[in-house]
C-alpha cells in the first residue's frame, strides 16, 4: 500500500473515550414510538445493524448523529451528550446516507474538499485530505470529473469519501452497497473492512444484506419495531447452538428417540438427521485458561473443542443404542439463520 492510502488511518488525538453509548432510548416523530427502551455500548469495532423495514435503523443512526432532539442522557457519543454537545460530536463522525450525498456541478475532489471545510478543516488541509481519501477509495483518475457522471459505484466511493475527509472516529453508513452490481459491492465492503479492520475507525453498518454484516462486521445489533432484540457478536450463537448433520445404520428409532432427550432439535433433511446441540457450557474444563484463544487459521480453539465436545455426545448417544454413525459432521450456522431466529422469535411471542 502506498504512503497517500496510509495517510487514511484513524488517528485519535488525545481522545480517550470512543465508545457510543444508549441508555433506555426512546424516540417518536408524532405519537407512536419508532424507538422503544433501546439501550447497548459500542466499543470501537465493526457493527452491523440489522432489522425489517421500519425498525428504526435509519431513526437511531439519526439520533447518534445528532439529527434528532433526544432527552438528556440517553445518547452519549465519544462522551458527549448528543442532547447538549452534538455540534461538537458530529465533527467527529462520518456520515455516508443512502440517499443524496452528492452536489451536481462540482468535480469529485471539490465536493470531497467542501465537506472536509464543513466539518471545520482549513481549506488547503482539507483540499490536500481530499486527494488522499480518493486515491484511497479508487478514484484517484476521476477526482475532477463533474460528481452528475459518476456510475452509481464511483458515487458510492465518493460518499465514503466524503465521510472520511475529516478524519472522524466513527463512520456510519447507510446501505453503502446499495445498487451495485456484484463487482461494486465487493470493492466497497473491502474497502470498510479495511477502514475496521487495521485502520482503527469504528464502523456501523446499516443494511437489509446479511451477507454484507456477516464479510465484515464483529457484532451485531437487530432492531424489530422499535426494540432491541439483541447485541451480540457475530459467532456468539455458533458458540452457543450447534447443528450436526447425520448419517448411519442400525436401529433409527432407538437413536432418533435417545438424541431428542440429549438435543435442542432432532429434524430430517433428506437422508441426513439434522442434531442441534446447546454447547454453551460444554468442555468448560477444557477451555478453563483458555478464553479467547485463536488457532493459525483464525478460529477459536474454544469452538474447535465445543465442536468436538457436540459429537462426542451424539457417538456417546449412538453407542448406548448401537447405531453406527458413517457421517458426522458440523453444519456451519449462517447469520441469516441467527437473524431469522431473532426475528421468529420475538414474533410468537
Amino acid at each position: 500500500m502506498d504512503s497517500s492510502r496510509d495517510n487514511v488511518n484513524r488517528t485519535d488525538q488525545g481522545q480517550t473515550d470512543t465508545r457510543i453509548v444508549v441508555d433506555d432510548l426512546t424516540f417518536a416523530y408524532l405519537r407512536d414510538p419508532v424507538l422503544q427502551g433501546v439501550s447497548f455500548t459500542l466499543q470501537k469495532n465493526a457493527i452491523g445493524l440489522l432489522g425489517p423495514n421500519g425498525s428504526g435503523k435509519t431513526t437511531l443512526l439519526r439520533a447518534l448523529l445528532g439529527h434528532l432532539r433526544v432527552p438528556p442522557g440517553k445518547v452519549s457519543v465519544l462522551g458527549l451528550d448528543m442532547a447538549r454537545e452534538a455540534r461538537s460530536v458530529r465533527a467527529r463522525l462520518g456520515w455516508m446516507p443512502e440517499r443524496g450525498g452528492v452536489i451536481e456541478g462540482m468535480s469529485g475532489v471539490a465536493l470531497v474538499a467542501y465537506m472536509g471545510e464543513l466539518a471545520g478543516m482549513p481549506t488547503r488541509d482539507a483540499m490536500q485530505r481530499a486527494h488522499e481519501v480518493l486515491h484511497y477509495v479508487g478514484l484517484a483518475d476521476e477526482r475532477y470529473r463533474p460528481c452528475q457522471t459518476y456510475s452509481q459505484g464511483m458515487r458510492q466511493r465518493l460518499k465514503l469519501a466524503t465521510a472520511l475527509v475529516h478524519d472522524p472516529q466513527w463512520l456510519l453508513l447507510d446501505e453503502p452497497t446499495s445498487g451495485l452490481d456484484p463487482k461494486g459491492r465487493v470493492a466497497i465492503l473491502e474497502l470498510v473492512g479495511d477502514l475496521a479492520g487495521h485502520k482503527g475507525f469504528g464502523v456501523i453498518l446499516s443494511t437489509h444484506l446479511l451477507a454484507d454484516v456477516e464479510a465484515v462486521c464483529r457484532e451485531i445489533l437487530v432492531l424489530r419495531e422499535g426494540k432491541l432484540l439483541a447485541h451480540q457478536s457475530v459467532t456468539a450463537d455458533t458458540a452457543r447452538r450447534q447443528v450436526f448433520e447425520v448419517e448411519g445404520f442400525g436401529p433409527e428409532e432407538a437413536f432418533l428417540t435417545a438424541l431428542r432427550a440429549e438435543a435442542v432439535s432432532v429434524e430430517r433433511d433428506g437422508r441426513l438427521i439434522l442434531v442441534t446441540l446447546d454447547c454453551g457450557g460444554d468442555s468448560d474444563d477444557e477451555v478453563a485458561g483458555g478464553e479467547g484463544r485463536t488457532s493459525e487459521d483464525g478460529v477459536g480453539q474454544d469452538d474447535h473443542l465445543r465442536t468436538a465436545a457436540g459429537a462426542r455426545r451424539i457417538l456417546a448417544v449412538a453407542q448406548r443404542t448401537d447405531y453406527a454413525p458413517r457421517r458426522l459432521r458440523r453444519r456451519p450456522i449462517s447469520l441469516a439463520d441467527t437473524f431469522y431466529e431473532l426475528i421468529d422469535t420475538n414474533e410468537s411471542r
